[in-house]
């Protein structure tokens, strides 16, 4: 009973989600995999399995390291799991934050449909 973790409460444990309910919602979205397959927010967490999530824009990639069965200081998530997600990953969202804003001309107007679809392509995607 003691080595059994449910997957949103570790992500909720290692600071990846600010409270247990959005961990769970992201589980039931489908933005937590394991080998490609979404895992429901109940599935036991083991030490050594890696999980590919989507945190807004950011696709993380994390192993877990040890089980928690409490919150962490932000300190001692290290201690807890390993962060595989590629540098490139961390730059495409910097440039993403550094450019994310449209510029618009003056007087142009609201985007149209096809314009909005164009700009959530290239912000999310």
């Amino acid at each position: 009973m003691a080595d059994e973790l449910r997957i949103d409460k570790y992500l909720w444990a290692v600071r990846l989600f600010k409270t247990r309910s959005l961990a769970t919602e992201a589980c039931k979205s489908g933005r937590v995999k394991m080998n490609g397959v979404p895992v429901k927010a109940s599935h036991e967490v083991r030490v050594g399995e890696v999980y590919d999530l989507v945190i807004e824009q950011l696709h993380k990639q994390i192993e877990v390291k040890a089980l928690l069965h409490n919150r962490v200081s932000a300190k001692l998530v290290e201690e807890s799991m390993i962060d595989r997600t590629p540098k490139e990953e961390y730059e495409r969202i910097q440039m993403v934050r550094q450019y994310g804003f449209e510029k618009r001309d003056r007087g142009v107007g609201r985007p149209t449909k096809r314009d909005r679809r164009e700009i959530e392509e290239f912000k999310y995607k």
